[in-house]
């Protein structure tokens, strides 16, 4: 089941920034967002490590330091 949730522009744009991958879902986005909120109250240095992969991700994503979708299947024998 889905649903449709209005967003401001603002927090779209915010939401945006947390995408590891250009089709990346707000679905996806959200649920990361929410592991890291669970995780850091219970294990501090583990959200402080998932933040800082994300980020590390994103950069060597605009570098262009990444495996297509079509190549992953490719390797994957999809």
């Amino acid at each position: 089941m889905t649903t449709t949730i209005k967003l401001r522009e603002d927090t779209k744009h915010e939401l945006d920034q947390f995408r590891e991958y250009r089709n990346e879902s707000y679905d996806e986005v959200i649920k990361k967002m929410i592991y890291i909120v669970k995780t850091v109250r219970t294990d501090p240095q583990l959200s402080r490590e998932a933040a800082i992969a994300i980020e590390e991700a994103r950069k060597r994503i605009k570098e262009g330091e990444f495996v297509s979708e079509e190549e992953a299947k490719k390797r994957l024998g999809f």
